[in-house]
């Protein structure tokens, strides 16, 4: 039987935190967040978790080449669904609309999954575009955000929110930050002093 995981290494910060952990990156250039998605990927994967990651800026050389100073195959651990690939509108947005309900779902599903196949532990990265501004449901984003800290505390998927700082403005940022209880800085992993508690935003 597998042995229950409660502490993972992220990747990108030396220390382990608790798996089920909410975390935002709020990034100003494009090294800033490959370093931490390939490094959160190839984290997991070295560590036998189930891995997703949503971003339609994926550097797979890079991570291959991460993937195989340990002896991993990058095709072999997207076969065997180790590690699940999508970009975001394809997960975050169906039939164009932004549906939080779904999205829990889908997270609630892939950490069921995940134990039922044996894994350890399961996590997540995934990119917000610019399009939620813009679709239907797009003003439930910080809604959904707060209800996965809910969520999480159930299902502990280890989950990394990366916001590009150029394509939000302030207040969405700062809303960004509102919903998340640790933020990436500078490749630390720290308490969010701006957070609210979930059932502050939701009531």
């Amino acid at each position: 039987m597998t042995q229950k995981t409660t502490k993972i290494n992220l990747g990108f910060a030396e220390v382990e935190i608790p798996v089920g952990t909410h975390i935002c990156q709020i990034y100003n250039d494009e090294d800033e967040r490959n370093d931490a998605l390939l490094h959160f990927l190839a984290s997991g994967l070295k560590a036998r978790e189930r891995n997703a990651c949503f971003s339609e800026q994926i550097d797979n050389e890079k991570l291959r080449q991460l993937l195989a100073e340990d002896g991993i195959d990058l095709d072999q651990a997207r076969a065997k669904n180790d590690l699940i690939t999508a970009v975001p509108s394809e997960v975050y947005f169906h039939q164009g609309r932004f549906e939080p309900e779904r999205m829990l779902n889908l997270l609630a599903t892939f950490h069921n999954d995940a134990k039922q196949e044996g894994y350890p532990a399961a996590r997540v990265i995934g990119e917000m575009t610019s399009e939620i501004q813009k679709v239907p449901g797009g003003s439930r984003l910080f809604e959904y955000e707060a209800a996965v800290n809910q969520l999480l505390k159930k299902y502990p998927v280890t989950a990394v929110c990366q916001y590009d700082a150029h394509v939000f403005d302030g207040a969405t940022i700062m809303d960004v930050m509102r919903v998340h209880p640790m933020m990436l800085v500078r490749g630390n992993v720290i308490h969010n002093p701006f957070y609210v508690p979930a059932q502050e935003i939701l009531h």
